[in-house]
């Protein structure tokens, strides 16, 4: 079993940065993939980025070239790096661990951006 938790988050002004971690712990040789998504009010989920086994990474068009992911593996952390925050970036962004037996969430963490 694979335990994310995540950190991070909060309130930002537009173009202003922010960061988001998830630590995984548990059967972690059984993680393919960890990405970050995000829900906002009224809107469906939508993958944000996300970083593979083999350190790929993809993102959605919408905050490429502001947002990096990237994998700390000694301390079994994914992080989110937010710059040039938009107020449409307002979401709860979740962590989401792809295994070989699921797809596992963590907790969520609200990021709002103020114009």
């Amino acid at each position: 079993q694979v335990r994310l938790v995540e950190s991070g988050g909060g309130l930002a002004q537009a173009g202003g940065s922010l960061s988001l971690s998830c630590a995984y712990s548990g059967n972690i040789f059984s993680i393919n993939a960890i990405g970050w998504y995000r829900q906002a009010p009224g809107k469906q989920r939508e993958l944000v980025a996300v970083i593979d086994i083999g350190g790929r990474t993809n993102f959605v068009d919408s905050v490429k070239g502001r947002f990096t992911i990237s994998r700390d593996n000694a301390k079994s952390t994914v992080y989110l790096q937010m710059n040039s925050l938009k107020p449409e970036d307002t979401a709860v962004y979740y962590c989401n661990a792809l295994t070989i037996s699921g797809s596992l969430w963590g907790q969520g963490t609200q990021v709002t951006v103020s114009s």
